[in-house]
């Protein structure tokens, strides 16, 4: 009777909000040295992150050039944005195209590379993982291609394709239009093997080798099974950053572009809306509308995370 007495008070009586604040209150207070613990990290986070994605939003309903104070203009810039500005249009796709295809690539390959040099021996396992990771933490390392698809006799490609007699005289990979957006492909999924590429190697060590073993009594019979209902599951922390990071790789390529196709690229073939956005925040200094393209490129960067973890949720079932 008195369960049931607590379970009636608790649905028609329910306690005052009053109450619920004291109660957080009185739980933050006993927490306070963790609290202070996580204090420095919150705040850097809030300054250099948080404070600009709103200062951005607010700047993108003006008119700021830097030198003047910001003139409010409503969607002035978001209806400049999709129905005026032509090229914005070109980079919004060519952008699409990077994320749908170098974003899937680059994570499926980064994981079925951890898989495999996850099996190899330890020394073998550490040598491996230097050279996939060592691309992203190089700096301009991409500028190798440079070399390799340079538009003379000298470079690697053109002078094999020379050399082989497939062609009469060299191409201009880094200024033909219909090789620019491949070999853009091809050097970001390059450069985005390292980071979710090291979270997948971390993530297999830690899956308890015990779980194999119940596994296959419990009727798991092939490796492919093992993966699906064992491995992917007991690494889901680590899938789900991993897509974080491809999917910002993805979104944010543009000195790929810059560095080996010239600012702006020709016919604008490969402009994407990073360098769509440099080149009216820091060359024009239209920072109102730089910032309404950086607020496009956040909400395309968040609804891709949402879509990810719905996804990821249904790993193993």
């Amino acid at each position: 009777m008195k369960k049931e007495r607590n379970v009636f008070q608790k649905i028609f009586f329910p306690k005052p909000a009053n109450h619920q604040r004291n109660t957080t209150w009185s739980l933050m207070k006993q927490n306070k040295a963790n609290y202070l613990m996580i204090a420095p990290y919150f705040i850097l986070f809030f300054t250099f992150t948080v404070l600009p994605v709103l200062m951005a939003m607010g700047l993108s309903f003006t008119m700021f050039n830097i030198l003047q104070p910001p003139q409010f203009t409503g969607w002035t810039n978001y209806v400049r944005l999709f129905l005026e500005d032509e090229v914005f249009m070109i980079a919004l796709q060519n952008t699409l195209v990077i994320a749908i295809i170098a974003g899937p690539v680059s994570y499926i390959l980064c994981f079925t590379f951890a898989w495999i040099i996850n099996e190899l021996p330890p020394k073998i396992r550490a040598f491996l993982t230097l050279i996939f990771y060592a691309p992203s933490i190089s700096g301009n390392v991409f500028a190798i291609w440079l070399w390799f698809f340079s538009g003379d006799r000298y470079g690697l490609v053109n002078g094999r394709l020379l050399q082989f007699g497939f062609v009469d005289g060299p191409i201009n990979f880094l200024r033909d239009t219909r090789y620019m957006m491949p070999i853009l492909l091809v050097v970001q999924v390059w450069l985005s093997l390292g980071i979710a590429f090291l979270a997948f190697i971390a993530g297999l060590q830690t899956v308890d080798r015990s779980m194999y073993e119940a596994g296959a009594m419990d009727g798991i019979k092939n490796r492919w099974q093992e993966l699906w209902y064992i491995t992917l599951p007991s690494m889901r922390p680590m899938l789900m950053f991993g897509a974080v990071m491809s999917i910002t790789a993805a979104f944010s390529v543009g000195d790929i572009s810059i560095q080996l196709m010239g600012f702006p690229s020709v016919n604008y073939a490969t402009e994407t809306i990073v360098t769509r956005m440099q080149d009216f925040g820091w060359i024009r200094f239209e920072m109102g509308f730089a910032s309404a393209i950086a607020v496009i490129l956040f909400l395309m960067m968040v609804g891709s995370n949402k879509a990810v973890q719905r996804l990821l949720r249904k790993v193993g079932s």
